[in-house]
């Protein structure tokens, strides 16, 4: 059984830890939450993901009317710029000293970011190179619009949208697919027949997009 850690906040932010366990065991999903979310809401998530895979999961430090969340907003769609670069650096941080707290593999470290998470997600990679290995980005906006963009050498970006999303717009996700590429990365955008709720079948989708990313595809999880 994959052992689990108490919450700490020896690393700057209260997170999960679960060790991996069989083919995956190296792989690392970093699972950050949406609004009102907390370091063990994506956990389920994660083992239809990616099975085995360790996971990463730490709690957003700001609160809006209580919920957790990654940065602030001024009012819905509208970021507080200011404490978005100070909240993406504060992650960076984290996720770095978690590298080396709990000997992750730097080179199979996949963000998974739902709505806020895949926002800050998403500003982490257009703020500094080497971070993350991959993303799946779940329902992103536009975190902010780069003057100098990292050199992200090649990494894979999937972009999963909703075409009927109010918040995280077509427009949005596609605008978010150019910046990416203008970074170097290697960014998907998949649309899916939804608004700002996740589907099944963008789950399913994600789980083969991984799978296709890493050399765990034994793992993952086939539809039924």
């Amino acid at each position: 059984m994959p052992h689990m850690r108490n919450p700490t906040a020896d690393l700057e932010l209260v997170h999960r830890f679960v060790t991996g366990e069989g083919s995956a065991a190296n792989t690392t999903l970093v699972l950050l939450h949406g609004t009102g979310g907390d370091e063990n809401d994506m956990v389920p998530l994660a083992a239809s993901l990616l099975p085995g895979a360790a996971i990463l999961s730490p709690r957003g430090a700001v609160r809006e009317g209580g919920m957790p969340r990654f940065f602030r907003r001024l009012s819905p769609g509208v970021f507080d710029l200011e404490d978005l670069a100070a909240r993406t650096q504060q992650l960076i941080r984290f996720v770095r000293g978690a590298v080396e707290k709990y000997h992750l593999d730097q080179s199979r470290l996949i963000a998974v970011g739902l709505s806020n998470g895949a926002n800050i997600a998403a500003s982490v990679l257009l703020t500094e190179a080497g971070v993350f290995s991959h993303a799946v980005l779940l329902r992103a906006m536009v975190p902010f619009e780069p003057t100098h963009f990292p050199k992200l050498g090649g990494t894979p970006v999937l972009l999963a949208a909703g075409e009927w999303d109010p918040m995280a717009t077509p427009e949005q996700a596609r605008r978010l697919e150019t910046l990416l590429a203008a970074a170097g990365a290697t960014p998907t955008l998949s649309f899916f027949d939804a608004g700002h709720e996740l589907t099944r079948a963008e789950l399913l989708a994600a789980a083969e997009w991984i799978a296709s990313v890493t050399d765990s595809r034994s793992t993952a999880p086939r539809p039924a």
